[in-house]
């Protein structure tokens, strides 16, 4: 699997996702989008906002959380296939 974190250092929900994928040895690369160039773009372009974080998964854009609602905690556990 080739996994992409779309983040930022004040994200406090991209915090909690490199949480989650440390917790459970998922490797991932991430992309801060306030250092890299055109990475906010990118995230615009494929989710229609700048929304933080994103994972893509093999070259699909998923969206590790919901507003007011914090990271899903769940939901990514059964996608990843991992206990939570």
């Amino acid at each position: 699997m080739d996994l992409t974190l779309y983040s930022a250092s004040w994200c406090r929900d991209c915090r909690e996702a490199k949480r989650f994928l440390a917790k459970h040895n998922i490797p991932f690369n991430e992309i801060d989008i306030e250092e890299v160039p055109g990475a906010a773009d990118a995230v615009v372009a494929n989710v229609g906002k700048r929304a933080i974080p994103q994972f893509v998964i093999d070259g699909k854009w998923v969206q590790p959380y919901k507003p007011g609602q914090g990271f899903l905690h769940d939901e990514m556990a059964e996608l990843f296939g991992v206990s939570e």
